[in-house]
């Protein structure tokens, strides 16, 4: 989640195969891209992930 845009170069907004090949993230991980406003994603996942 991130809350830059999605481009190549951008630590921030780099997609996950981009991530993978700076070891940012392993082969294996999910991958998923939301696109939203974080202030209303964020608690949204938060609460699914803590059981609220």
């Amino acid at each position: 989640m991130s809350d830059s845009t999605t481009s190549y170069g951008s630590y921030s907004g780099a997609v996950p195969n981009e991530k993978i090949t700076w070891g940012k993230l392993a082969v294996d991980t999910p991958k998923f891209i939301i696109e939203s406003d974080a202030s209303i994603v964020a608690p949204l996942i938060f609460a699914l992930v803590l059981g609220w």
